[in-house]
């Protein structure tokens, strides 16, 4: 019978009989053991670290927790305490605020009672002095700041309307807003509009976003910065017509065009 060899075709060779695949041996040694000696080993190096640095981890465990009773004690002891007392001894000085801005007329003295006290109270000056930290010191910057803007002593009145710090929203508007006062009774304009815009922008309420976005328009138009005062008259009249400053905003944005 004939063969045909096709073209490229190769015979296999043939397999040699003494080629053997080699046998896997086992040579008696675990690699889970290895592994568990090497957990071992490192467990004493561990153990071992830990007996000669034995006295610094108590030294530092014992920094940590004196650090958190010392808080725990402070809070409980001293700051709470101290925060009562101060709003406690603010009161007084509060009332000869509140008298002094119900005035009929601008009434200075009431104003120096509020700042410096009476009646055997302190006023908010000796709270900032003597309650330093508080909320009570914190609150004190504010109403000293106004009370000195009332009185005509303006740059007191930046000194401590800047110190004051707040969460809530119109609380820090009326500050920047009466920062920005400030600094307009000092013919210091580009800060008092820095601070009027500011001020607009720190909370959206109708009663102090209106007044402050006025406020910065009327003093950018008096610097004839026409683009920016036309900014400040447009967002009263698409968002706060119906606020007082509104009643009249369109004869303002007419003059800024």
């Amino acid at each position: 019978m004939a063969t045909y060899n096709k073209r490229g075709y190769k015979a296999p060779k043939p397999t040699e009989i003494n080629e053997v695949e080699p046998e896997e041996t086992f040579d008696g040694k675990s690699t889970t053991a290895e592994v568990f000696n090497t957990l071992d080993q490192g467990a004493s190096k561990t153990e071992e670290w830990v007996a000669k640095n034995q006295k610094g981890i108590f030294i530092i465990v014992g920094i940590i927790a004196v650090a958190m009773v010392s808080y725990l004690v402070y809070d409980k002891f001293l700051a709470s305490p101290k925060e009562d007392t101060a709003a406690d001894d603010m009161f007084q000085a509060q009332q000869y605020f509140t008298q002094a801005v119900d005035a009929p007329a601008a009434n200075d003295s009431l104003y120096n009672l509020a700042l410096k006290g009476g009646e055997g109270k302190l006023g908010f000056l000796g709270i900032i002095e003597n309650y330093s930290g508080t909320d009570a010191a914190n609150l004190a910057h504010y109403y000293a700041g106004t009370a000195y803007l009332n009185t005509g002593k303006y740059k007191d009145a930046v000194q401590h309307l800047e110190e004051f710090k707040s969460k809530d929203d119109v609380l820090t508007a009326m500050a920047k807003g009466a920062t920005g006062d400030a600094f307009a009774q000092l013919k210091q304009n580009d800060e008092a509009l820095k601070y009027y815009a500011a001020a607009a922008k720190a909370s959206d309420n109708d009663l102090t976003a209106p007044r402050f976005l006025f406020k910065a328009g009327t003093i950018a138009l008096a610097q004839n910065k026409k683009a920016d005062a036309l900014k400040f008259f447009k967002e009263i009249q698409e968002k706060y017509s119906s606020s007082a400053e509104g009643a009249s905003i369109d004869a303002y944005v007419a003059m800024a065009e």
